[in-house]
């Protein structure tokens, strides 16, 4: 069986590379989409790569753009990577031994070892962190989801044991670079079910995974990088539902 991989690229020059050198002489054809809109060193990293395919797609959306990648590979199996992740030398192994089997199941996940601020977040619910990656495009599809993007996989969903590592936020300033774009992306997916919420609803949230995250899932024996990811993730939801009530005032409210 040969395998391809997919990954989606706007201004990645920190990440790609490693992302790339991860991945030779493992899978069989790397596509990456290039955003047309992507404006650092990016493209020269990835051609720099003899045998990567670098494709330049207009952005629609993370779904849908990668959905549309589909169309550039010329496997039935792929390997979603985001570029800011890597395979592990486990993972490794066992992605070469799964070439070599007969697959029992549509699609597979794997665990994924988080890195915040320089460091593996152990507990706060972030570890193991299942997310399905592994896919044969025949049978399975991207779902439409504004953020946080997924598969629909029709049937059982296997795993394989070994990690990806994905380098998350490697500082405060990157990570509320994302805070605005992803927290309305939420919201607009929020507002697209009809839901609504207040500000007393959404700092109930909030609390309620600062709970979550610090004490039951035990946030706080990641030391001073779990408590910081537990305020941050709780100001996430919190101000993700603050924008969904913002959608319902009055316009002469918002002067």
């Amino acid at each position: 069986m040969k395998l391809s991989s997919i990954i989606l690229v706007k201004n990645e020059e920190n990440n790609i590379k490693r992302c790339l050198e991860s991945q030779i002489g493992i899978i069989d054809e790397i596509i990456v989409l290039l955003d047309s809109e992507s404006s650092d060193n990016s493209e020269n990293i990835i051609r720099s790569f003899p045998g990567v395919k670098c494709e330049t797609v207009v952005w629609q959306g993370y779904a849908k753009t990668k959905s549309s990648g589909l169309n550039f590979v010329t496997n039935d199996w792929v390997f979603w990577i985001d570029a800011d992740e890597t395979l592990t030398e486990e993972l490794k192994k066992e992605i070469l031994k799964f070439k070599e089997s007969v697959p029992e199941h549509p699609a597979y996940m794997v665990p994924r070892k988080a890195f915040f601020l320089g460091k593996w977040i152990r507990h706060s619910g972030w570890y193991p962190g299942y997310v399905t990656r592994l896919f044969d495009k025949t049978r399975v599809k991207f779902n439409e989801n504004e953020v946080h993007e997924g598969l629909d996989v029709n049937g059982e969903t296997g795993k394989l044991k070994h990690p990806l590592n994905h380098y998350t936020d490697p500082s405060i300033e990157h990570y509320y670079f994302k805070f605005n774009k992803y927290t309305s992306l939420a919201a607009k997916e929020i507002n697209g079910k009809n839901k609504q919420t207040g500000v007393f609803a959404a700092f109930i949230r909030a609390v309620s995974v600062f709970i979550k995250m610090y004490i039951l899932k035990l946030g706080f024996l990641d030391g001073s990088h779990g408590f910081t990811l537990a305020v941050f993730s709780s100001n996430y939801v919190f101000t993700k539902y603050c924008k969904v009530w913002e959608k319902s005032l009055p316009k002469g409210d918002l002067k």
